[in-house]
């Protein structure tokens, strides 16, 4: 999440990684590491001659890349620089025409996202694989699967609400997700699920990658709202979503994973009979939702079953536990300890 315009504190840049067991943040005057679940800050690197507007982890591994950022970057914002922290130092840099918006990395694979352009190298010799042009794009939107079974990149294609699909690097399709601009999108692990939304912010759509399929509609409110995050759970059967109301919904995706719609634990309209005449009754809602004093937010799921954490732009970390109720009937949220700061506003 950019953070760059955010003026509160010091905080440039927060994004967890591929497993979400931890996350980076990207400051004024450098970086830094924490475990997700638990929270512990695991090491920092400070500099003097500037800050760090993108931080992207390699799981826990000791390769990074950096992007300059914020008042008085270190680096320009048109290079990405591979940083390799056991040596405290970079080892090599790719340089672009214009600013970095988005980096995903693999074992084997970068994926660097200009506003109009999408960048795939090799990781291991920096080859360049792949270039596409892209609608316009200032989120620097990307989702790349992080299992080593398959290889799912998908990007913005070059026609409004469409993605690209490429699995493998052999086999590439449209999918058109939505008819306004794509806000947010994610992978599953495996890279079996894409979800997505759109500017309006008021639905999420769950689509099958190899097929193009839609699964899944979840609406999140009638009213319009900025998505700032989309998560799944490990194994895919939940998905938490986050937005600039300050609410974090939980659906359920586990019916259609396993094949039966009707063990769906998300909430329908009375009205789910005039589906068919009115989409808006058709569409599922959220089974749980909490709310954090958040404009600007992320959520993952964390290590402890049916946990989620949230990492806001304050610089304040959030961890919410749910429980179905003793009646069966819903599901209860609970705040699991007393929110913890992970950086201090300005003095």
């Amino acid at each position: 999440m950019d953070l760059s315009n955010d003026t509160q504190n010091e905080l440039l840049y927060v994004a967890f990684n591929q497993d979400d067991g931890c996350f980076a943040c990207g400051t004024e005057n450098g970086f830094f590491i924490c475990d997700t679940d638990p929270f512990k800050l695991r090491f920092r690197r400070e500099f003097d001659d500037g800050g760090i507007g993108i931080v992207e982890m390699l799981y826990r591994c000791n390769i990074l890349a950096l992007v300059g950022g914020g008042k008085n970057p270190k680096y320009n914002r048109n290079k990405v620089m591979i940083w390799d922290d056991y040596q405290v130092k970079c080892i090599a840099e790719l340089e672009f025409r214009s600013a970095v918006l988005g980096i995903k990395l693999r074992r084997d694979m970068i994926v660097v996202v200009l506003e109009n352009k999408v960048y795939v190298y090799n990781f291991s010799d920096l080859k360049l694989l792949d270039q596409r042009d892209t609608f316009h794009n200032p989120r620097g939107l990307i989702a790349l699967s992080s299992s080593s079974t398959s290889t799912v990149l998908v990007t913005l294609s070059e026609a409004v609400g469409e993605v690209i699909v490429d699995i493998d690097r052999k086999k590439k399709h449209v999918i058109l997700a939505h008819t306004n601009p794509i806000s947010q999108m994610a992978l599953n692990n495996n890279g079996t699920l894409l979800a997505t939304t759109s500017d309006r912010g008021t639905l999420i759509r769950v689509f099958d990658t190899h097929s193009g399929k839609k699964i899944q509609e979840f609406r999140r409110g009638a009213q319009q709202a900025v998505i700032q995050s989309i998560s799944f759970s490990k194994d895919s059967s939940t998905i938490c979503v986050s937005s600039d109301k300050g609410t974090i919904h939980l659906y359920s995706v586990k019916a259609f994973v396993e094949g039966d719609p009707k063990s769906s634990i998300n909430k329908q309209s009375s009205f789910s009979f005039m589906k068919t005449l009115v989409s808006y009754y058709g569409s599922e809602w959220s089974f749980a939702q909490f709310s954090v004093p958040e404009t600007r937010s992320i959520c993952a799921f964390g290590s402890t079953v049916d946990t989620v954490i949230v990492l806001g732009a304050s610089g304040t970390y959030y961890k919410f536990a749910y429980e179905k109720s003793q009646d069966g009937k819903g599901v209860i949220c609970k705040q699991r300890g007393s929110p913890c700061r992970f950086i201090q506003d300005k003095e």
